[in-house]
């Protein structure tokens, strides 16, 4: 059971995506779990055949447990190992398998296009639009200027709600409660990613299906009234507000210990985005609605190369040590829809384009609210943004998540009156604000930092 952080103790087993005797590669998804946080898809740290399951599903189980054993095969010196499944499965991950086998595709039969014609998940769900007609979509669209862009439904077709023959998307927990329920998942509208089924869905269909009685079925005037229901007060809550109340005391708990353990100190500057946001207007004119950049692209860029070149405010402090980091891995603070947040990271942030930087940033944004988050995302973040500017909120100061030793808070984009050699004028500016570990760095690091955000914004065709 790997870790998330300082603050995860233990984690339940949702789903497996692999069985005894599937080999599987480096990387490949081979588990789902749920933690106080989300639901996370556990990657494999090694290539073998998986020999034993050892966690059953429902389980929960402290981190560190071994989930399953994999067995390392030898290679008989022709490239393939003598457990790997021979033909067409070689090329097909588990995990792929098991998407196929959802939508009810034959994966033997698809037309790999990745690394040495393996298929992709992306070819399973091409193969199952072509078979079943076109699957709903999640069509990114920019924010507010000034806020992290979040994902709009925009179906492909006009029958997103419409449940399509076969496999109907659905997320672990909603399966297994329409399956506790006797609920049919083809009957339920999904809102979630591409059209998914999720456990909010599977609520309001049940709270529907209970409420539409017929007006013919309603009883007589002087048959005696129905029994009262119980006080709303007295119901037990559900799963949702039970996953929201652990969130927020797990949250809780490692703020707690973050403000007794880290001495904070906290700086802030307005950032001039006159030269940025007029940079940006000209690129968005030749681009379509749902490519075009928004400010919070060009300040998460601009956060990632300042850390990577002050990096007393990039790594961990571990057992009394500073550990910098040699990648910036940009955690991305995301408020999920039932309540609580999450930091999940968009690796190596100082060295991608402005453009697939924004396009990580949508589809983790996604991922997150739908719960479906790996690992190595939530483990790993060196440095932590935290933007509420789309809330209306001009500053924010953020408590640093260990143990990581900074973290950056990005308010509002505001026309602000600038004076400059004399003259006065009106600019697009924001507040940045720094909240960093005294264990490592001072004033001095910290507003190096910050003044070279400032710094590149002036120049943003070279971000």
């Amino acid at each position: 059971m790997p870790s998330l952080g300082a603050d995860m103790e233990h984690g339940k087993m949702v789903e497996w995506m692999v069985k005894p005797g599937d080999f599987v590669h480096r990387g490949d998804v081979v588990a789902v779990v749920d933690t106080d946080k989300t639901v996370m898809d556990v990657e494999s740290f090694e290539e073998g055949v998986v020999s034993e399951l050892l966690v059953d599903v429902g389980a929960t189980v402290p981190v560190g447990t071994p989930l399953a054993r994999i067995t390392q095969t030898p290679d008989d010196g022709s490239g393939q190992t003598g457990h790997e499944p021979p033909g067409q499965e070689a090329r097909v991950p588990p995990p792929v398998r098991h998407l196929a086998h959802q939508l009810g595709v034959d994966a033997a039969g698809v037309r790999g296009t990745g690394k040495r014609g393996a298929v992709t998940r992306a070819d399973v769900e091409r193969a199952a639009a072509a078979r079943h007609g076109p699957v709903p979509a999640v069509k990114a669209v920019p924010g507010p200027e000034g806020a992290l862009p979040v994902e709009a439904a925009a179906p492909v077709t006009g029958t997103a709600a419409a449940p399509r023959a076969g496999h109907v998307r659905s997320s672990p927990r909603a399966r297994r409660l329409a399956e506790q329920l006797d609920l049919d998942l083809g009957t339920v509208p999904g809102t979630g990613p591409d059209g998914a089924v999720t456990e909010g869905d599977i609520q309001r269909a049940v709270s529907g299906r209970g409420a539409s009685v017929p007006a013919k079925a309603a009883p007589p005037a002087e048959q005696a009234p129905p029994p009262e229901a119980p006080p709303a007060e007295e119901a037990p809550p559900s799963e949702a507000q039970e996953r929201v109340a652990s969130l927020r005391r797990a949250i809780g708990s490692l703020m707690t210990k973050s403000k007794k353990s880290i001495p904070h100190y906290y700086l802030s500057t307005t950032l001039d985005l006159r030269a940025a946001v007029a940079w940006m207007q000209l690129v968005n004119q030749q681009r379509p609605v749902a490519s075009r950049l928004v400010p919070a692209a060009l300040l998460l860029k601009a956060t990632a190369l300042a850390a990577r070149e002050v990096p007393e405010v990039n790594g961990f402090f571990t057992d009394g040590v500073f550990r910098p980091s040699s990648s910036v891995h940009l955690g991305v603070a995301v408020a999920l829809r039932h309540g609580g947040l999450v930091a999940p990271a968009i690796h190596d942030a100082d060295t991608l384009a402005v453009d697939t930087l924004m396009q990580q940033l949508r589809d983790l944004v996604s991922r997150a609210r739908a719960g479906r988050l790996q690992r190595a995302e939530m483990a790993d973040p060196t440095i932590t943004v935290t933007n509420l500017g789309d809330l209306g909120v001009e500053a924010v100061y953020g408590v640093i998540y260990p143990p990581q030793v900074a973290m950056v808070g990005l308010g509002k984009v505001v026309e602000q009156p600038w004076a400059q050699n004399g003259m006065l004028g009106v600019r697009p500016a924001v507040t940045a604000t720094l909240s960093a570990d005294h264990r490592v760095s001072d004033g001095l690091r910290g507003g190096r930092f910050l003044a070279r955000i400032d710094e590149l914004l002036q120049k943003p065709e070279e971000l």
